[in-house]
């Protein structure tokens, strides 16, 4: 069945050439081994791929390099800082700061005994610049800062941050997993240290690949500082994919975001999560946010886990998120779980109206669902006094109940 895929930001839809390059070098790595697929694959390997993510992220193809995901990347490039921080040293991070990076930093501070502090929002929920330009100083080592929300699509301003840091010592590192493929991502212009993005998301490339851009100053700090490799198949899978999003950014495309949040905005009981603060869009001096291809939504009454499964058994793919993916956001707004959609070019009016339809539909079917439960917990009815003896209470035939833990 095809399905109406709106989970581009979780995992992007790898392209034919993309599935045809992976099938064939895996099927030749299990045929003849490691050593012939790498000896077949050579300048793709050590050149080609290097060359189109320095083509991708505007820095010399000497300056990339290739991981097992963004997160092993951050962690592998952010372990190699220890020796140079200690107590005294400051650490920044944002709120958008997804859990498996927060998990590497509070390991580092912990190591190092530096402070951990997080950089507070706007009421827009953009990130603070004033606050981090009065309270930057040289005890700051180390800044890290999501250029889109995995979460909600919020976009943050990359390059601002950079201005702000240029001249001090602070080693900043951009977490760009959800904006490179879907925005002009220019690791110069944005003047980090350290960027990291993973390969599967807006990419459409394979599972198991990131890569990041380390600086050369940076870069000899870390010399000699060992991190797993992707498999040779998983990086020609690569390479394919950035010639192909290459080719797609020549294309005319129409972005989908508009009518997405169409459908959203006009389903009853959908709450669309929103970047502002909780006091809404229309509290003084909070202009709308922007969002890049991502948004998050949730209904009133309804699971997000039961409205994920029926829109997949209609061919209908979303994400269901959960508070503790981005454990500094959206449990402090009081969001446990959620649904993320999201689009990409490959997306077609076509998916939009196909999630429209399936949407209602669940809705509807939860409804009922919900309501026919609610006639079977019906209070205690009393029936009218029989001649012979006194009223008996009846009510429908109890259900034992029990807890099942499922998936999401």
């Amino acid at each position: 069945m095809n399905t109406a895929h709106l989970d581009t930001a979780g995992s992007g839809r790898m392209p034919a050439a993309v599935r045809a390059v992976l099938a064939d070098a895996t099927a030749r790595d299990d045929l003849y081994g490691p050593y012939d697929l790498e000896e077949r694959l050579g300048a793709v390997l050590h050149t080609e791929v290097y060359a189109r993510l320095g083509g991708l992220l505007g820095v010399p193809a000497a300056d990339t390099a290739l991981f097992t995901g963004a997160a092993a990347a951050f962690d592998s490039c952010v372990a190699g800082l220890a020796p140079a921080l200690g107590p005294g040293h400051r650490i920044w991070t944002t709120p958008y700061e997804g859990v498996a990076r927060l998990t590497t930093l509070y390991a580092l501070r912990d190591r190092t005994h530096c402070t951990l502090e997080v950089v507070p929002l706007r009421a827009d929920g953009g990130l603070d610049l004033e606050w981090m330009g009065a309270h930057l100083d040289e005890d700051v080592a180390l800044v890290s800062v999501t250029h889109v929300a995995a979460t909600l699509g919020t976009v943050s301003p990359v390059e601002a941050v950079g201005r702000l840091l240029a001249g001090h010592r602070a080693v900043y590192a951009v977490d760009a997993s959800h904006s490179v493929g879907r925005l002009p991502v220019d690791a110069t212009a944005i003047g980090c240290d350290l960027l990291t993005a993973d390969g599967w998301r807006f990419l459409r490339g394979p599972d198991s690949i990131g890569f990041a851009y380390v600086a050369p100053a940076l870069r000899s700090a870390l010399t000699g500082h060992a991190h797993p490799q992707p498999h040779p198949a998983a990086v020609a899978a690569l390479n394919e994919a950035l010639a192909h999003h290459a080719a797609a950014e020549l294309l005319p495309r129409r972005d989908l975001q508009t009518e997405l949040r169409a459908v959203l905005e006009r389903t009853p009981g959908i709450e669309l999560l929103t970047p502002d603060a909780p006091a809404g869009p229309d509290a003084p001096g909070a202009p709308e946010r922007e969002q890049s291809g991502i948004l998050a939504f949730r209904h009133a009454d309804l699971p997000a886990a039961l409205i994920r499964r029926g829109l997949a058994r209609r061919g209908v793919v979303v994400w269901k998120t959960v508070g503790q993916e981005t454990p500094l956001h959206l449990p402090a707004r009081g969001v446990t779980t959620a649904l993320r959609a999201s689009v990409h070019y490959d997306n077609t009016p076509e998916d939009i109206a196909r999630f429209d339809e399936a949407l209602q539909d669940v809705l509807a079917e939860l409804r009922e669902e919900l309501r026919a439960r609610d006639e079977q917990n019906a209070p205690v009815r009393l029936l009218a006094p029989a001649a012979s003896g006194p009223a008996t209470p009846t009510r429908a035939p109890a259900r034992r109940g029990h807890l099942t833990l499922v998936a999401g």
